[in-house]
Parts: C-alpha cells; structure tokens; sequence
C-alpha cells in the first residue's frame, strides 16, 4: 500500500449521536499524529460520486463532539454499485459508478477512507477495498444489531432518549389508569426496546424475535389491574409482528435500499387492544426520529471518538478491509469480510443484523421482574 498522506471521511445511513465525535477524533488524530490531511465527503457516497467535499481541519472539527447528526450530512440511498439512474420519460436503471468515484479520489490526492455507517454503507466500503481502495470502517447504528462489536456508538443516546420518554410517559400513564404504547425503531432486532424498556420500567416488551400474542398482553394488564396496579406501559420495536402476522409495513420507497419502511405496529396494537381491554384507555406514542436526535450521550462520546482514534492508527499501521469494533471493553479491529452480512459464529443473526438470543441473559432477566414479552 502506498503512503498515505490525505485520506476522506465518509458518514452514511441514517443520522445517529457519535457522529460528529468521530469525524472530530479522525481529524485530530491523522492531523496531530501523522500530519496528514483529511476531506470530508458530503452526504456520504453521493459526495464521493459528485466530488463534493469539504476540508477537514482543527478549526472546523472545534466544538463539535457532543453535537447529534453529522456535519458532513448523509445519505441512505447512494449504493454507488447499483447507482439508480431516472430517465425523462421516467424509465428507471442502475448502474455501477463506483470507478467515477475512485477517479474523483485519485483527482484529488485521497489515498484511503474512513467510512462510518451500518451495514449497508459498511457493504460499499467492503466494495471499495475489493477494488484496491484502502478502507477502514467505524460501525454506527442506533439499533445495535451490527455483529462482530458488542456496541456501536449512537446507541446508547438511543436509550436515553428512549427512557427518557418513559420516564415521562409513566406519569400519565398513573395519573388516568391508561395502557400506553410507545414504539420504538428496531427493525429486525430488539435491541432498544429490550434494553430500553427494562430500564425505563415497562410492563410489556414486544420484540421481532419473539412473536407475540393479544391473549398474552391482556392477560399481563389483568394481572396488573389485580395487583392493583392500574396502568400498563408496553414498548414495542417497529418490526415487531403477532404469531399469526407479519410486520407492519408503513410504506415502500423504491429509490432506497430498504424499500420497505417500516412504523405503525404500536398504532395497530393500540387499536386491538382499545377494543378488547376494559376500563382502559389505550394510547400511542411514537419515537421516531426523537431516537435519533439531540446531545450525544457521554457513553457515546467517549466509545466514538475511540474509534476514531483507532481507525486512523488501523489505516496507518496497514490494517485497509478493517473495521473497529468494541470488545470486553476494549477497542480492537475485524475483517469488514467477517462483518458485512452475516454474524460471528454464536451471534444470532438474520440478514447479517446481530439479534436479541430469546432464551439469552437480558431477556431472563426481564422476565424474573416479572416483564412480559407477549409470548
């Protein structure tokens, strides 16, 4: 591998806290120790398509650390290998423009990337460094569901906003005896309404690896009103789904590389159970993009800006087709091979996403608090 002297940042996907962090240790650490430059693409791939960036420098990283989002904004719907084309008549084709976007680097003197995303982005990136592009990848997704890393950033600001919210909601929860559902994102994993709500105290946690039953949620209200307890509070992920159904698919979106979109289960819940359960009023709430949001976590600014730091001295000591992970407490690197599309040996996976074990030690533990999971 050549030496490099100028590398690019790249943040993909949806918006997560951490972001800023990492862009912030990149810059300081390929400044500070080894005098290199640093670019940073705008919104994510279609920047490295378009050339379009801007220069990364001490000044311009100042300040930012705690900040959500990006300052490079981001984009999930620029797969640079299947680039989506629209004619004037409306004829759609794809199209692979990943050697434009090499071009552009070579053009400008970039000698490697720092890719910061999910799986999706995290494919491009293993993409790039098959094609000879010396890449190293920092996992981010609030949903905690990439495998090969016990966390990844964004995460954990997640679940403050998530317990947070609980938090508030119990108390008109106890105040008029109502049965409240908040839905949470997760699409195939569980990860943020498991942890969320066993920590915001909810009564009911429904989750996409453990199907549930209405009989099983009434019969916790119940067990609740007979306790004396006359309020239920049940968190429930996006992609959950009842025994006999599927997911609740909000709408399609063909220029994106998940189409289906998710969102709207909690307000199907809410209104079987509005007509089933008695002396209850049953409402929803919806998170959305409130997870995504706001001041980044301290958890989440330290484990970034870690990253960071390791993902320079990875590309500097020779370690391209890396990602750096978060393991017993200690920041290591993986084959982005390993990581892209399927799961370790034991990690349960579906699609390549790290997935809540039903039977594991987080949901036992629930469960002897006496937490139901509908099933």
């Amino acid at each position: 591998m050549k030496p490099i002297k100028k590398i690019g940042v790249i943040t993909g996907g949806g918006d997560c806290s951490g972001l800023n962090a990492v862009i912030s240790a990149v810059t300081k650490t390929a400044i500070r120790k080894y005098g290199i430059e640093v670019v940073g693409y705008i919104k994510g791939y279609l920047g490295l398509y378009q050339n379009d960036f801007i220069k990364l420098d001490m000044d311009r990283v100042s300040g930012i650390m705690h900040e959500g989002g990006t300052i490079l904004k981001s984009s999930n719907k620029d797969n640079l290998f299947n680039y989506r084309f629209e004619d004037e008549d409306g004829t759609v084709e794809y199209k692979d423009v990943s050697d434009i976007a090499i071009e552009n680097m070579k053009k400008e003197g970039v000698d490697a990337l720092v890719v910061i995303g999910g799986d999706g982005t995290l494919t491009s990136a293993r993409d790039f460094y098959r094609k000879g592009v010396p890449v190293v990848g920092v996992p981010k997704t609030i949903d905690n569901d990439l495998p090969s890393t016990d966390v990844t950033f964004g995460y954990n600001s997640a679940l403050t906003a998530i317990v947070d919210a609980l938090d508030k909601i119990h108390t008109t929860a106890f105040s008029h005896d109502r049965v409240m559902v908040i839905e949470v994102m997760g699409r195939h994993a569980g990860w943020l309404a498991l942890e969320g709500g066993l920590a915001g105290s909810a009564d009911v946690i429904l989750i996409p690896e453990i199907p549930y039953t209405l009989k099983s949620i009434i019969d916790k209200i119940n067990e609740r009103d007979a306790d004396g307890k006359n309020f239920s509070i049940i968190i429930i992920s996006e992609g959950a789904k009842p025994k006999d159904g599927d997911v609740h698919i909000r709408e399609m979106v063909e220029d994106s590389a998940d189409s289906e979109r998710l969102g709207g289960i909690g307000e199907q819940l809410t209104n079987q159970l509005a007509k089933l359960v008695d002396n209850h009023e049953v409402r929803y709430t919806n998170l959305a993009y409130i997870q995504r949001g706001g001041i980044t976590s301290h958890f989440d600014r330290s484990l970034a800006q870690r990253f960071g730091v390791s993902a320079i001295d990875t590309l500097m000591q020779g370690g391209a087709g890396k990602m750096v992970r978060y393991r017993g407490r200690q920041i290591a690197h993986v084959s982005l091979e390993e990581v892209v599309g399927k799961g370790e040996t034991g990690e349960t996976s579906k699609g390549g996403a790290k997935m809540v074990e039903p039977e594991g030690q987080i949901v036992g533990a629930a469960k002897s608090l006496g937490i139901s999971f509908g099933d």
